[in-house]
């Protein structure tokens, strides 16, 4: 295990992860098996982080935040406090389904806000934006805004965050970064 990360002393990390340097795992945090944990992620208070997790670089992960076996996250990802993934659809106290395990794969700089829940097998695309208390029962498409329970898209976001207002001709343009984006057919492509 490289040693070039921070973490708490009360932080507990199992053997055989993958810890890149920069990382930061903080006060009362679980780091479970052969998890890879990519460079500069910051772990915050009283996560889990299951076995066979795979976090990118430069994910940010708050306080009280479960990331189940199954999950993947790319880059640049944001987990806001308290969110949860499942990876069970149906699970059940006497019935064991390990190795039943869903994948969900959270693209390249997405944004998953507070207690806001990720039913297990519905991605979440490149930096799709999941409401603070959303529940996302389906995949969500890149630069989509969801909210509600069930999630449902009212809207599409920039890279920085913003909400997308598109012209006739389908053009918008970032506030902050002046980027310029095109939705076509349900999808949104940066210019």
């Amino acid at each position: 295990m490289n040693k070039d990360y921070f973490a708490h002393e009360t932080a507990i990390i199992d053997e055989g992860c993958s810890i890149a340097n920069g990382v930061k795992i903080w006060h009362f945090s679980h780091i479970m098996s052969n998890c890879i944990i990519g460079e500069n992620c910051n772990i915050g208070q009283n996560v889990v982080v299951s076995p066979e997790v795979i976090l990118g670089k430069n994910v940010k992960i708050q306080n009280n935040v479960s990331i189940y076996t199954g999950v993947i996250c790319e880059d640049d990802v944001f987990l806001g406090p308290s969110m949860v993934f499942t990876n069970v659809t149906n699970p059940r106290s006497g019935v064991n389904r390990r190795g039943q395990y869903e994948v969900t794969r959270v693209k390249k700089g997405a944004s998953i806000g507070a207690n806001a829940t990720i039913v297990c097998g519905h991605d979440i695309g490149e930096y799709a934006f999941i409401g603070a208390g959303s529940v996302v029962t389906k995949t969500v498409p890149a630069y989509a805004l969801v909210v509600g329970n069930p999630a449902r898209q009212i809207g599409w976001m920039s890279e920085y965050g913003h909400r997308l207002n598109f012209d006739e001709k389908g053009i918008a343009t970032c506030p902050e970064s002046k980027e310029k984006y095109e939705l076509r057919d349900h999808v949104v492509v940066k210019l």
